[in-house]
């Protein structure tokens, strides 16, 4: 996948200590941290402005206890325990209890982690457009003539942040953890002022006070429902983020600086809503002093960047992820730093994105609409999430049933009531990424199907392979010096791909090696992961190379500690040789037919070359062209 790059190690050391926790509160709570931006915003919109103290201490009850039992608890406690070998995310989530695929019995297992991973992608579309635009509103508190500028400048904002990706953030990710931590630092002081003059909000640690408010309220709780939600979009990434920084930097984090601040920011915000009886506006930049308003703006735009950053990083990782478990096809992928892994970029994914954001951030103009698209797809994959956690907690960590139904039923009641209160969403602009997912959903189910006609039409029958052999034996195949590998996906004792190679060449070199790659569905693989499945005869290897579905394929340096080999045998001057296939239907197929047939042909036809995804010179690479009918 890397293009041209020196040869990496992909042993992946996790940091630690203090380091780590800077990093985390930088990469992992980027979108939690800036949520105070527009999450009352949101609510304050969903009331009409209205509030009485009452009314103003149930919705801070909410949002409380909304952090302690969705971020605290499910995810810090029990899903991030759902780790694949250190790494997180719902598609290795969906690895870890084996449904990769389209097995019997886990068919709908797979079908919610792939639908989870996709809706992760619509939410990397709003979040950007929401976060960048709800921190620079702050102007408006001051003064009214900079309005009109606020969706152009979020724009130019966004454009920079896509247009700087493939330059890597090695560099600028190492001052993530200061700003983060400058801006958890203001927007808890914000809070402790605002506290200082109505100490009564603290009432709202009683969890009463939000079963009342939401008792009394009625339908309007659900409204209020949806905008509370807000505060826990971002969730999500404390998992998907676990292999880059370890469980415990991530908990000290959100335990020691982010929760308390949060908490801090929205009891501030609280008190001021309850001594107002009708608000406008954004109550993040209203209770801080006028004073401070274009400095906190510069701090909150900064903020904001970090989050998008991250949001834009996770959507990298994930379609690596994605594409080598075999549901995306091959992208050109670029590793930016030889010392970080988790540094890469992928450019189709990052020029989509800014794309589909910048024409959402133009659409919507104002994070107060965009807030209506917003919570809709996280609401549906922390649903997805808690019930591939129960399957974990059946078949992974073996608990009894009565527990596994007890603690996800918990966390299900939770989720359901957020998913519920976000339906209402769907028609104010929730449509847009559950439209995104829908479509990606639908790429990469295509794409498995389609690849797994592919194989199955590739399989060479015995008798084919054995005239094959014997033809080698007995001389009527010229052999000539050199070594071969062939890459082929094919388990048989001859490869088609060798046999298509000298029936259009006429020779085969003197050794020839039919080498399969497979992707496991563990994060990486620990020692030789280059063996020797099969020695034919005549100069015929078959061997496996293996990688993690988090590694970067280098296949001459694993060929390189492939043990078995005739020592003749160099990979140094070898030529590899990859397929370019054609893909038409079969008469009479049901496999893929129409409109899924041809988006699976495009998608196979534009997917990286082999000399791209393997790390390998493009001199030194053969592509054999053929017409495959599935």
């Amino acid at each position: 996948m890397a293009t041209h790059s020196p040869a990496l190690d992909t042993t992946h050391a996790v940091p630690r200590g203090r380091w780590a926790m800077f990093g985390a509160l930088g990469v992992v709570f980027g979108d939690l941290g800036t949520s105070p931006l527009y999450t009352l915003q949101t609510v304050v919109q969903a009331t009409g402005g209205h509030f009485t103290p009452q009314s103003a201490l149930g919705v801070l009850s909410l949002i409380v206890w909304t952090l302690i039992i969705t971020i605290s608890i499910k995810y810090c406690v029990f899903v991030m325990r759902a780790d694949n070998h250190g790494e997180g995310g719902i598609l290795a989530l969906m690895s870890l209890i084996g449904a990769n695929g389209f097995r019997p019995g886990f068919r709908l297992l797979t079908g919610m982690g792939l639908l989870g991973a996709a809706l992760i992608y619509g939410d990397g579309v709003i979040t950007p457009a929401i976060s960048v635009l709800s921190a620079l509103e702050g102007v408006n508190v001051v003064t009214e003539s900079l309005r009109p500028w606020v969706m152009p400048m979020a724009v130019v904002i966004l454009l920079c942040l896509f247009a700087a990706q493939r330059f890597g953030t090695e560099k600028i990710g190492r001052a993530f953890g200061p700003v983060m931590m400058l801006w958890f630092i203001v927007i808890a002081a914000l809070g402790l002022m605002s506290i200082a003059r109505h100490p009564g909000v603290v009432a709202a640690l009683d969890p009463r006070c939000a079963v009342r408010y939401m008792v009394n309220a009625g339908g309007a709780g659900f409204l209020v429902l949806g905008g509370v939600f807000l505060c826990i979009t971002g969730g999500e990434a404390l998992y998907a983020d676990m292999g880059h920084f370890g469980k415990g930097p991530i908990r000290c984090s959100w335990y020691g600086v982010v929760l308390p601040s949060l908490l801090l920011s929205y009891a501030g915000q609280t008190a001021f809503l309850a001594d107002k009886a009708a608000v406008t506006g954004n109550p993040f930049f209203q209770i801080a002093p006028a004073w401070s308003i274009y400095p906190l703006v510069v701090l909150a735009t900064l903020a904001t960047i970090i989050a998008s950053q991250a949001i834009i990083t996770g959507s990298f990782s994930m379609t690596r992820q994605a594409m080598q478990l075999g549901w995306l096809p091959g992208v050109a992928i670029r590793q930016t730093s030889d010392r970080i892994y988790g540094q890469i970029y992928v450019p189709v994914v990052n020029w989509l994105l800014m794309i589909a954001t910048i024409a959402t951030t133009v659409a919507f103009g104002s994070s107060d609409r965009l807030a209506g698209a917003y919570g809709t797809a996280v609401s549906t994959t922390m649903l997805l999430t808690t019930v591939l956690l129960y399957r974990a907690m059946r078949d992974v960590w073996r608990w009894p049933v009565a527990v596994a139904i007890a603690v996800a039923a918990a966390f299900l009641i939770v989720d359901a009531s957020f998913f519920l209160a976000n339906l209402w969403k769907i028609a104010e602009g929730g449509w847009l990424p559950l439209s995104f997912a829908a479509i990606l959903f639908v790429i990469m189910v295509t794409w498995r199907t389609g690849n797994d006609a592919v194989h199955a039409t590739l399989v060479q029958p015995t008798e084919a392979a054995e005239r094959f052999l014997s033809d080698l034996k007995s001389g009527a195949i010229p052999r000539v010096e050199g070594t071969t590998v062939f890459l082929t996906r094919s388990t048989r004792k001859v490869s088609g791909l060798i046999m298509a190679h000298v029936h259009f060449v006429g020779v085969l070199p003197k050794h020839a090696i039919a080498l399969s790659v497979v992707f496991e569905e563990t994060p990486r693989i620990i020692g030789p992961n280059c063996t020797v499945v099969d020695n034919v005869g005549e100069g015929l290897w078959h061997l496996v190379a293996r990688f993690g579905f988090f590694e970067i394929p280098d296949l001459r340096r694993a060929l390189r500690h492939a043990q078995g080999l005739d020592a003749a045998v160099d990979f140094d001057k070898a030529l590899f040789v990859g397929a370019r296939d054609l893909i038409v239907q079969k008469r009479g197929s049901a496999s893929l037919s129409g409109w899924r047939l041809a988006l699976f042909a495009f998608l196979y036809r534009n997917s990286v070359k082999v000399v791209d995804r393997f790390n390998l010179a493009p001199e030194n690479v053969i592509e054999i062209a053929r017409q495959i009918e599935i």
